[in-house]
């Protein structure tokens, strides 16, 4: 029997590291209270310094005072596996012995990364590792980031060394995945790090999951881990499709999406080091994604706010949080817009919204009394004969080329944009109470090469979505374009 015992299991969030935005230090206050708040949501470990904790942004130094903050706050709590991989075997053997001495219960070391050793090298070094440190190893295979795979055939040979207790596996092939399963699940703990794959990942006979989302959502996760292990697997299915968008999101914004998600939750973990940054690394629009799907969950509160138009006075609900005016008085203009989607996928919405009786009215008929050759505005509606309410009108920025054309692009863009409008006014981001009175007009771009019907509809479903709550919230303000002028770009720039 091996001396080492420990056998990592359950839910463990790979955790953020919180930097002050000014300077990107490291804000130890802000680190202890997520430490503090993911142990009182019941998670089975804590895994600092990892890929979602930015570890190859840090210096050495920075890195140790972080598994120190965890360690010390944790105060043996839960199990805390530290990331100690380098991209050579004696800087991983020297971060490695310095986690021990913190006192760390077990290391997670990534494959060494940009010069990309083989199998033999790989196998080396990780036998190198586990014979010059004392303490139980995780190996960890995240092929995406590293452009290194550890084949399975080196796993198999790996755990027959006391040292290795286990393997995250991040690769996101549920193939490889489950040869680790039939190879060498019995003599360690293999984990799931791909957030999408959980389920499929705790049905087959993996022992737990390391992940980043687990940060924002450990609850529904620790409860999908415990559907699964007492053969609840109907309510498991429906709790993995519940979340399956959101860890789709953020499995591709990695640790920007994650630290979005707990900034509006009110977790305060500050923003991530360049050149990680918003705008690029996580888009505007998938950052409004991510507020809709934890709005889905409960995880951020619904709002009440009171509209005003004309002598009217009304009381919605609203999504939003932290940025919504309490009381929404002129709808003279509101201005929106929202890009989703890249090149001949991409969505482009430009609208107005205002009072009939106001600008936006007059422009409104204007639109389709007298319109420019070319931009014809359309009414939108839902089925024939069946006019959205706000009345709203669509005018291509991009002039269809033929009836075919515009059936197979500006059709869905246009079928879009109704279920966009009236999806908010179920919301309550548009009053329904005032559907009589204010109007919309939406520029829509289409990318002349779109040819998917389905994605020009959903791109367009989001990007209209995501411009009518922009306009209500008056985001972005002069101050949040000042601050984000150096990260915009437009979404052809470096197009062919």
């Amino acid at each position: 029997m091996s001396k080492f015992k420990f056998r990592p299991e359950g839910v463990m969030p790979a955790l953020v590291t919180p930097f002050n935005k000014d300077d990107e230090s490291i804000n130890e206050e802000n680190l202890r209270n997520l430490v503090n708040h993911l142990i009182a949501q019941g998670v089975t470990g804590l895994v600092p310094v990892g890929t979602t904790g930015e570890f190859v942004n840090m210096t050495f130094e920075e890195r140790l005072k972080v598994i120190e903050i965890v360690v010390d706050e944790t105060n043996g709590r839960v199990p805390v596996i530290a990331g100690t991989g380098e991209s050579g075997t004696r800087l991983t053997i020297d971060a490695t012995k310095a986690a021990t001495d913190i006192g760390v219960d077990a290391v997670l070391i990534v494959t060494p990364y940009y010069l990309k050793p083989k199998a033999k090298g790989l196998y080396d070094h990780y036998f190198t590792v586990a014979e010059k440190t004392d303490i139980p190893i995780l190996l960890y295979n995240i092929p995406a980031c590293t452009g290194v795979e550890l084949p399975w055939t080196v796993v198999e040979d790996l755990v027959d060394i006391d040292n290795i207790v286990g393997i995250k596996d991040s690769s996101g092939d549920y193939k490889y995945f489950s040869a680790l399963l039939e190879k060498v699940s019995d003599k360690i703990s293999v984990l799931i790090g791909w957030d999408e794959n959980v389920l499929g990942a705790l049905a087959g006979g993996a022992a737990g999951c390391i992940l980043g989302s687990a940060n924002v959502i450990p609850k529904i996760w620790l409860e999908i881990y415990d559907h699964v292990k007492n053969n609840r697997l109907e309510e498991a299915q429906y709790l993995q499709k519940k979340v399956q968008k959101l860890a789709r999101l953020l499995i591709n914004s990695g640790a920007l999406g994650v630290k979005s998600c707990l900034n509006l939750m009110k977790i305060p973990v500050g923003t991530t080091r360049q050149p990680l940054i918003l705008g690029d690394a996580l888009s505007y629009e998938i950052k409004d994604e991510l507020r809709v799907e934890l709005e889905k969950l409960g995880l951020i509160k619904k709002k009440e706010i009171q509209f005003e138009i004309g002598k009217k006075s009304l009381t919605s609900r609203f999504y939003a949080v932290g940025i919504t005016p309490e009381k929404i008085t002129d709808f003279k203009l509101k201005v929106g817009e929202s890009l989703v989607g890249e090149r001949a996928e991409l969505a482009h919405i430009d609208l107005l919204i205002g009072e009939k009786k106001g600008p936006v009215g007059n422009a409104y008929a204007q639109a389709l009394t007298n319109p420019e050759e070319g931009r014809e505005g359309l009414q939108v509606i839902l089925e024939p004969n069946m006019q959205v309410k706000p009345a709203t009108i669509m005018i291509p920025t991009v002039r269809p080329t033929s009836l075919r054309h515009a059936s197979l692009t500006y059709g869905p863009a246009q079928a879009a944009i109704a279920k966009a409008v009236m999806q908010c006014v179920e919301d309550g981001i548009l009053p329904k109470e005032a559907a009589d009175d204010i109007v919309l007009i939406v520029n829509v771009f289409v990318h002349p090469s779109a040819s998917a019907r389905k994605r020009v509809f959903i791109n367009n479903y989001k990007a209209t979505r995501n411009a009518i709550r922009k306009a209500i919230e008056g985001v972005p303000t002069v101050d949040d374009g000042l601050e984000n002028a150096e990260n915009a770009r437009h979404p052809f720039r470096n197009d062919p």
